[in-house]
């Protein structure tokens, strides 16, 4: 029988903890590497909404807040996965896996940032902000998490919402309202998502499997996944291109180059697939990382400019 982190005896217990250290493995419970892409969304919906350059202490709280959020959100799925986590070669070093962490204490840690992330969003930014941040924590961990994850294909379609909420969450912050764009940049970062994420999928395909998740590239054949990354991935740069009556010729450069890039990957991913030569799905999953940085970049490079709009 597999031992749990409460029955894990206190050598097996305290073998990790030293390797990585407790603040470490509760840090790492948070999945940093989530967090900055979520964060790099963030501020641009703060400048495009302030039209300008925020105050840079509500950008602070915004970041502090929102970082809260998505950790809160994060440490909450390793518990709810943890089984999963165990069985998979891409998570099995997490902490639950390596009872760096007892179960019981990451689930408090989750829940206390959550409850933190509130407070700072609510006293630093407004209750909106506030309200937004923690229905994506709801959402990320009842919704994606306990019931999408393990039973649909479409996990990561419906479940990427929660991702999508940083940049409404920035938005709120400064205007206190959730306007067009702000709903326009919640369309990329919606549509970006299942490209993004299933191509990471065709590499781990057998890690799913193995876990039982039905994620598409393990129910689908990889011609069917790599056309639904095409379709998405127009989509999204289609999307991109929405946000041109609140831009300049700044972003819309950016905008339809980096798209134009993307779209020849991902093409390329589906031919190489239709033929049936070698691909490697990473090479999408890495780039998708860099394009959706630069549009935000670039959102956030045309407001702090300031140049008039093009349309």
């Amino acid at each position: 029988m597999t031992a749990s982190p409460e029955s894990a005896t206190p050598a097996a217990a305290a073998a990790p903890v030293r390797r990585r250290g407790v603040l470490a493995a509760y840090f790492a419970l948070t999945k940093p590497r989530v967090i900055e892409l979520l964060l790099v969304t963030t501020i641009p919906a703060m400048f495009l909404a302030e039209r300008g350059i925020p105050s840079p202490w509500l950008v602070l709280v915004t970041l502090v807040g929102g970082a809260m959020s998505a950790g809160s959100a994060n440490a909450l799925n390793c518990v709810a996965d943890s089984d999963i986590d165990a069985v998979m070669h891409r998570t099995k070093k997490r902490p639950l896996v390596n009872y760096e962490v007892p179960k019981r204490h990451a689930l408090t840690f989750g829940l206390v940032l959550g409850a933190l992330s509130f407070l700072v969003l609510w006293l630093g930014a407004n209750l909106l902000a506030a309200v937004l941040a923690t229905s994506a924590i709801l959402f990320y961990v009842l919704i994606y998490t306990l019931v999408l994850k393990r039973r649909t294909a479409q996990n990561i379609v419906w479940g990427g919402a929660a991702g999508c909420m940083p940049v409404v969450v920035g938005w709120a912050a400064v205007t206190g309202t959730v306007e067009w764009p702000a709903l326009v940049m919640f369309g990329v970062v919606f549509l970006w998502t299942p490209p993004h994420f299933w191509s990471l999928a065709m590499k781990y395909r057998d890690d799913y499997a193995r876990a039982g998740v039905p994620m598409l590239p393990v129910v689908a054949t990889a011609r069917q996944v790599s056309a639904r990354i095409l379709a998405y991935s127009w989509a999204t740069v289609g999307c991109t291109l929405l946000l041109v009556p609140a831009t300049s010729w700044i972003y819309i450069g950016f905008a339809v180059l980096a798209g134009a890039a993307f779209l020849v990957v991902a093409q390329r991913l589906h031919g190489a697939v239709r033929s049936g030569a070698g691909y490697n799905p990473m090479t999408l999953f890495h780039l998708s990382n860099s394009y959706l940085a630069l549009i935000f970049v670039a959102i956030a490079v045309d407001a702090a400019v300031g140049l008039p709009a093009v349309v």
